[in-house]
């Protein structure tokens, strides 16, 4: 690539994306009653990571399937759809925000992160 030109950032741009998140190598060896919240922040520091994105925002939906086994019991592996969104707020301090759902899926085996095309 030339000096002169540059690469456009797609950052800017709202795309979705679903990975598998082993939550389990996580919360291995936190005290049991702050496995749960140590989910959800993992959760929330993996998506901002993912998609740079500093606004995250949980589905309840998700925050349920973390929470439905208690507090100590979390799931080992979540399929998350990430989906980087434009922020229609006057006051925003992002342009971008990212809505994090849970994706129901029978086995994890085979699953690879891919980008998923909005209908």
């Amino acid at each position: 690539m030339a000096k002169d030109q540059k690469k456009k950032s797609t950052k800017d741009q709202a795309v979705t994306r679903e990975c598998t998140l082993h939550l389990h190598k996580h919360v291995f060896g936190k005290s049991f009653r702050k496995r749960a919240p140590f989910a959800i922040k993992t959760i929330r520091r993996f998506a901002a990571k993912t998609m740079g994105t500093s606004d995250v925002r949980i589905d309840p939906s998700l925050n349920n399937a973390v929470w439905h086994q208690g507090i100590k019991t979390v799931p080992h592996r979540i399929r998350l759809r990430l989906s980087r969104k434009r922020n229609d707020a006057e006051d925003a301090k992002e342009k971008m925000y990212t809505l994090v759902q849970v994706v129901n899926v029978t086995s994890f085996k085979g699953l690879q992160s891919q980008t998923v095309e909005d209908a």
